[in-house]
């Protein structure tokens, strides 16, 4: 029997893994004769997943732009262990009003992490990070700005995990109730770069306030990490200039930089 948090990561990873498809174009799931001979598990409430203990993003766009780490670490463990801690948080007033908790999605091994600033009303509904608007732009600059696989490259969080009334910005208790969760994400998964996309997202990761449209473009560090500032896309979309687009390109070109050495 799969345990809860496991049949629970599993289902969050195909999850995103079917957004992923719908958003570049799909309008149907590929299924290799390999996958289709697995077992699949019904839940109680009526859902399927595939009972193979590999991870989804496997199943995605084969060749990735950067070589396989030596240490051929799988990280999805202590994800779990984390998202398992937090559990039905009930640890601030954001946990009143929303539908899902978005812990987050993509490789759990990846060497590249977005960290934005809340869920917004698509992601409470879907549980997953950067699915509206906003999150369709990410994906642009993720697959057409930086040539990167968004499922199988990346990994996206926010520094909370439950949606602000009205997409506010997160109160300060609210961002300390959850940025430890934050933290243990980001140490579990151990990226070459995080990006954090905002000034929220940069704020918090820098325990400081930090001017973006000053420091947007600058390296920094977390935990011994490697961190950039840009833009995050709803300011893009709020904002859509040509030096705005640019000044983000501009951003990714160096983490990319990074990525490839």
């Amino acid at each position: 029997m799969v345990p809860d948090t496991e049949r629970a990561l599993l289902l969050q990873q195909l999850k995103n893994y079917l957004v992923f498809l719908r958003e570049s174009g799909h309008t149907h799931a590929p299924l290799n004769s390999e996958l289709s001979e697995l077992p699949v598990i019904a839940t109680p409430s009526g859902t399927f997943h595939d009972s193979s203990p590999q991870p989804l993003e496997s199943q995605m766009t084969p060749n990735s732009p950067f070589p396989e780490s030596g240490d051929n670490r799988d990280l999805s463990a202590g994800l779990t262990d984390v998202r398992e801690e937090l559990g039905d948080c009930q640890r601030c007033k954001l946990c009143e009003a929303r539908q899902t908790i978005v812990f987050g999605s993509g490789n759990p091994n990846a060497d590249l992490v977005f960290v934005g600033e809340g869920p917004g009303a698509d992601e409470d509904a879907q549980g997953l990070p950067f699915v509206g608007r906003a999150g369709k732009k990410l994906t642009e600059i993720i697959e057409k700005g930086m040539l990167l696989d968004r499922g199988k490259d990346t990994y996206i969080c926010n520094i909370v995990k439950c949606r602000p009334p009205g997409n506010r910005d997160p109160e300060k208790d609210e961002v300390e109730a959850c940025k430890p969760f934050l933290i243990k994400q980001l140490k579990a998964i151990r990226p070459k770069v995080i990006v954090a996309l905002g000034k929220p997202a940069a704020s918090t990761l820098l325990g400081r306030t930090v001017p973006i449209t000053k420091e947007r473009g600058t390296w920094h560090e977390f935990e011994g990490m490697k961190l950039m500032l840009t833009y995050h896309p709803a300011y893009l979309l709020r904002a859509y200039t040509k030096e705005n687009r640019q000044a983000v390109y501009d951003d990714m070109q160096k983490v990319l930089e990074v990525l490839k050495a």
